[in-house]
């Protein structure tokens, strides 16, 4: 990773910055022209030309930063789903052939995204069977609707480390007037603080082949998925046109691209409070969440 945009609390204002490899934070002054990311969002033609003339060198280093979730305000989150092989085998599930259509559906932004430390807060645990799917998420910087397969990547502002926590236990609903009915996606994928994101935007021209990063999900430590993205099935490209033939694309949009082989659905693995939840992409950095059970104290 050569860099990577963050939003960050320095303890008197929220700010943008820059994040390097090796964690630190500093702030360019060509930053303060965009007060939240979703500005400089709308604004990556230019921000785009800034970022890649701008020199880190001289930037002061912010001490004691709290990294907070990139875009406080997705314009719209759409998840991927069923969308790597080994997954969906694990799922019991045939990979699907020639003809399909990337599959999505939506996450409320304002309640579901969170930074790369804050917690995830669960509740009813053993009901709702809170599940991790570690996934790469992509960052809308051009609008556009109808997108070419070919054009599609020029879309793209750049990348982020995402985590899309889903309550199995409410997805399939037992009492149903028709089959049609039987899943319920809102219950299962909508929940709060499903989705912590970050540790920050790597700007996509550092990401020469997003079909070719490896991700990996850890609890306590232990390593639960591995996989690298050239297991999609529908590529980063196929999704962003296949999703801007339903709605228009937009500056500061999320993408999750969906999630590889390891979820603990499939061995009767769920979180606990006090479990500790770390997602890795190579070249993007990583994130790590405590979950905490809404009803009871930190861990």
């Amino acid at each position: 990773m050569t860099y990577a945009l963050v939003t960050f609390w320095d303890g008197v204002e929220t700010r943008l910055g820059v994040r390097h490899a090796n964690g630190n934070i500093v702030a360019p002054p060509e930053l303060k022209q965009w007060p939240t990311m979703l500005d400089l969002l709308d604004n990556w033609a230019q921000a785009a030309g800034v970022l890649s003339a701008m020199s880190h060198a001289a930037a002061p280093l912010v001490d004691d930063a709290v990294l907070l979730t990139p875009i406080s305000w997705p314009r719209k989150v759409l998840c991927a789903g069923v969308n790597y092989r080994k997954h969906v085998r694990e799922m019991g599930a045939e990979v699907p052939g020639d003809g399909w259509k990337p599959f999505f559906f939506l996450k409320p932004p304002s309640t579901s995204v969170i930074g790369p430390t804050d917690p995830i807060m669960i509740r009813n645990a053993e009901a709702a069977r809170y599940d991790w799917e570690a996934e790469l998420a992509v960052v809308i910087g051009v609008r556009g609707r109808d997108i070419p397969i070919e054009r599609a990547l020029e879309h793209v502002a750049g990348y982020c480390v995402a985590n899309d926590i889903t309550a199995r236990g409410y997805h399939r609903r037992e009492i149903v007037p028709a089959e049609a009915f039987s899943y319920d996606w809102f219950a299962a994928k909508a929940i709060d603080t499903s989705l912590p994101l970050g540790p920050g935007i790597t700007p996509a021209w550092h990401v020469p082949d997003p079909q070719d990063l490896r991700l990996r999900l850890w609890v306590n430590d232990t390593l639960q998925q591995d996989e690298s993205t050239r297991d999609m099935i529908c590529a980063v490209d196929q999704l962003v046109a296949a999703a801007s033939t339903v709605v228009t694309l937009e500056p500061g949009d999320v993408i999750a691209t969906g999630t590889p082989s390891g979820v603990g659905a499939g061995r009767g693995l769920f979180l606990r409070h006090g479990d500790v939840v770390r997602v890795a992409i190579d070249g993007l950095g990583e994130i790590t969440n405590h979950v905490i059970d809404a009803e009871r104290s930190h861990p």
